[in-house]
């Protein structure tokens, strides 16, 4: 394949995408077209060690800037894909400019989402996606500091133990029972509500929340039982939403949430293929599946230069994400559901466990948490029917299960 590559959106798949072409020996034309002013970096980074002053953002970049020109990659920072022509082959750019392609590679990622509820658009409510928002984040916090957290999902989670960290006052507001209880199940996200409340974070469950109000710089959330919780700054983490409208506009078939493709990331289009957290790829063990991770995004973005260079590799890896949170450091590996049956193998007062989720005595998922060096033997136990005694038995080495 030796026609013109252009990829939509410079994050971290599609910064992926374009290494790959390149380490593989690709030397046809390939184009990287981003919105954000920065070149491709890493955004775990935005709610822990960047966000904590513990990294600088170099450290989070996929690549120095400098790369890309070596590399004969045409990086277009601070750019907008306004449409697809899929007749003519061509992204047209919000400049006016005609990209002409013989592969397109979508990877335009996910917008934070953000609430309809009054006040909304105040100053002090934020939302942390971007290095810009974590920048603003930072500057903020500090000894002292008040933060509201509405959502207790991982960025949630993740940007309130940082915040503690650095000595700000913490409340965080949950809809649910439980925070990451739809994806741990109430046994483990107890564990992550003790931890956080341990270390001084009021967290609040089953809370509603009617808006903002906000003056002199200062801004309160309401619940809805009408009181009212002052803060230095709101940071809404209620998740993302895909960002698929380009797609959407081009006529490519959307579903469950992203782009449809194939196991080798193929839109309806073969000329066009998706990547990262807008892709509804069809996983060759587990079936069709949107994953927003890191890992994820990373593996994409490789098997779709692989794709277009013909390699003939699928998408067959298990879903995969990580979290650290005071002093808590947690692998993840598979997909379980809430119902799933929970194994733990050691205690978790002690801080150092692993779990195993079950559904009709398969494996569906299993994590570690600060037990290392792990992971690939919990890997290899997902998808096997296994005894749930051997699972929890510290005597009986993981891989001998």
């Amino acid at each position: 394949m030796s026609g013109e590559v252009v990829v939509v959106g410079a994050g971290l798949a599609g910064a992926h995408v374009v290494t790959t072409l390149r380490e593989e020996g690709y030397t046809g034309p390939v184009t990287l077209v981003g919105v954000e002013p920065e070149p491709p970096y890493e955004r775990p980074p935005l709610s822990k060690s960047f966000l904590q002053g513990a990294s600088p953002f170099e450290e989070a970049l996929v690549h120095p800037e400098a790369w890309y020109a070596e590399h004969d990659v045409d990086l277009r920072l601070g750019t907008t894909a306004s449409r697809i022509d899929r007749d003519a082959h061509e992204v047209e750019l919000d400049s006016g400019e005609r990209l002409s392609y013989e592969r397109l590679v979508l990877a335009t990622g996910a917008a934070a989402r953000t609430l309809d509820l009054p006040g909304s658009d105040l100053a002090g409510v934020h939302t942390l996606r971007s290095v810009a928002d974590s920048r603003v984040l930072k500057d903020a916090l500090g000894p002292g500091a008040r933060l509201v957290v509405v959502g207790g999902g991982w960025i949630g989670l993740e940007l309130a133990a940082s915040a503690r960290g650095l000595g700000a006052e913490v409340t965080v507001l949950e809809a649910a029972p439980l925070p990451l209880g739809r994806v741990l199940g109430p046994r483990i996200a107890q564990h992550f509500v003790d931890l956080h409340r341990s270390h001084g974070v009021d967290v609040r469950t089953s809370v509603g929340l009617e808006g903002f109000v906000g003056e002199s710089g200062r801004v309160s959330a309401v619940l809805a039982d009408g009181e009212e919780l002052g803060a230095d700054l709101v940071v809404v983490g209620v998740g993302a939403a895909p960002r698929t409208e380009l797609a959407a506009a081009a006529g490519l078939e959307l579903d469950g949430g992203g782009v449809v493709v194939d196991e080798y990331l193929r839109s309806s289009d073969a000329h066009v293929l998706a990547v990262g957290d807008i892709a509804y790829a069809r996983n060759t063990v587990l079936g069709p599946l949107r994953v927003e991770h890191w890992d994820n995004a990373i593996r994409q973005g490789r098997l779709a230069a692989r794709t277009i260079l013909a390699r003939g590799d699928t998408y067959d890896w298990l879903p995969y994400f990580f979290t650290d949170q005071f002093d808590l450091g947690m692998e993840y590996v598979g997909r379980s559901g809430p119902d799933d049956a929970v194994v733990l193998r050691g205690d978790p007062s002690s801080g150092e466990f692993c779990a195993f989720w079950l559904a009709g005595g398969r494996v569906t998922a299993a994590m570690n948490v600060n037990v290392w060096d792990v992971n690939d033997a919990l890997r290899a136990l997902v998808g096997r029917t296994v005894d749930p005694d051997r699972l929890a038995d510290r005597g009986v080495p993981l891989d001998a299960i």
